[in-house]
């Protein structure tokens, strides 16, 4: 097993040249599959551990995500980057209270953004939305420093009439304010991609991918994007195998949708090389 500071020292030498594929397991097993394909570094995904707690994304409580944070740290050995949502607060005091704990898991980055979950008023004001980044740069910065602050601008997701614009007024901002790499979810072509590689440069930017008009991961990369992740995406299509299959049974009593289920012996065969592993 990796050490958290060998971890972490991966994760920022990921964020320095090249783009990296950042994939977003929801529970320990998916979290071991992917380690298991090779990729260098995981991602949580606030959707995907919600659904798995039977919940909507954004309603599960700061406790249980940190457990669910601690989990995924636990389980690999892979760097892992938190999404801490808003940070479970609103004030920048809040933030940087619960950075300072989702930091104490072993995380190796963690992401603050700037949705309020407030339809009427979607964005924090920008002055608050700056103060709160700061405030988690400073948690981070007495706890060590060595975990990467990823801030978000939720502009695209949260339909601002002027996105684009928007988001780059915030991400730049955002990076004065302490953060190591920005992420505005929902900038889908090369233009507005381009747009805030260019604008935020040097500073590395995450993009989100995954729906059937993506980009590809080359195409992404030949943009300066630094690293790409995908969400809930993965955790929404296991559920949408789950579901179709359920669905099936309960509609017509057939089981064909079981003919694209995995094999048990080779999800048995990885996860008993990493049981025998860890008793080693």
């Amino acid at each position: 097993m990796t050490t958290v500071a060998e971890r972490r020292q991966t994760f920022r030498a990921l964020h320095e040249s090249g783009c990296f594929v950042l994939p977003n397991p929801w529970d320990v097993g998916s979290a071991r599959y992917l380690q298991s394909l090779g990729y260098k570094a995981l991602a949580t995904t606030s959707a995907g551990a919600a659904w798995s707690l039977g919940q909507a994304d954004g309603a599960v409580a700061l406790e249980p995500m940190l457990g669910h944070i601690s989990g995924l740290v636990e389980a690999t050995d892979l760097p892992v980057n938190a999404d801490f949502l808003a940070g479970f607060a609103e004030a920048p005091e809040g933030v940087a209270e619960n950075v300072r704990r989702c930091v104490e898991t072993g995380v190796a980055g963690l992401s603050i953004e700037d949705s309020t979950g407030d339809r009427a008023a979607p964005l924090f004001d920008f002055a608050l939305a700056v103060e709160r980044v700061a405030a988690a740069r400073a948690a981070i910065d007495i706890a060590g420093g060595d975990v990467l602050l990823v801030a978000r601008a939720e502009c695209y997701l949260t339909g601002h009439d002027a996105p684009l614009k928007e988001a780059i007024h915030r991400l730049t901002a955002f990076a004065e304010a302490g953060a190591d790499c920005l992420y505005a979810p929902g900038a889908k072509t090369i233009e507005d991609i381009s747009a805030i590689v260019e604008a935020v440069a040097p500073t590395p930017v995450n993009v989100l991918a995954g729906g059937p008009d993506s980009l590809t991961v080359g195409q992404i990369a030949a943009l300066g994007v630094r690293r790409i992740s995908v969400g809930g995406g993965l955790a929404r299509m296991a559920w949408a195998g789950f579901m179709r299959a359920a669905r099936e049974i309960a509609e017509t009593g057939s089981f064909t949708a079981f003919e694209d289920a995995a094999s048990g012996a080779e999800l048995n065969r990885l996860f008993r090389g990493r049981s025998d592993a860890e008793a080693s």
